[in-house]
């Protein structure tokens, strides 16, 4: 597996589209495998969403200051995300607004995935170069370990509340 920060975001995205795609193709009434998949994409974007927040947008930051305008909409981008996640998990699968919720959610996450993958990841890469994110990427496989899986759990609850009150 590569320690690659980028890398490890990309495997991370890949992960949560199929989620994305299995929940689409799940049919209507299917309420027992759509709850199912929310429950993993909740769990994958908590993860996600802790260890970019955590760590790769801080050193990017601190590192290719070019870039900041697009760490603080990735940061706003995740906000809007974390809300969504968080209702969703309050919700159960044949509530009236479950599927549109979740549906914002989705295209809400692909368009931030879009911008990371096509411009910010490569700007990072060349300004950043491999080595500087194989050291990210030991921080990020850190984070991930002690990450939050659950929006209710103490460190997801404070990352929405900072982003609430920043």
């Amino acid at each position: 597996m590569s320690t690659d920060a980028i890398v490890m975001l990309k495997d991370d995205h890949k992960l949560i589209l199929k989620t994305f795609r299995d929940f689409e193709a799940a049919g209507e009434a299917a309420y027992k495998t759509k709850g199912s998949l929310v429950d993993r994409i909740i769990e994958l974007l908590t993860v996600h969403t802790y260890i970019e927040n955590e760590v790769m947008y801080p050193r990017v930051r601190e590192l290719v200051p070019e870039l900041e305008d697009d760490v603080l909409e990735s940061y706003e981008e995740h906000h809007v995300a974390d809300v969504l996640v968080m209702e969703l998990a309050g919700m159960q699968p044949t509530d009236e607004r479950f599927t549109a919720k979740t549906t914002v959610l989705i295209e809400n996450v692909r368009h931030h995935i879009e911008e990371e993958e096509q411009e910010w990841f490569p700007q990072v890469r060349e300004a950043l170069g491999r080595k500087v994110l194989q050291e990210i990427g030991a921080e990020m496989t850190q984070a991930r370990e002690r990450a939050p899986r659950r929006p209710s759990q103490p460190s997801a609850l404070k990352k929405a509340v900072d982003a609430v009150i920043a």
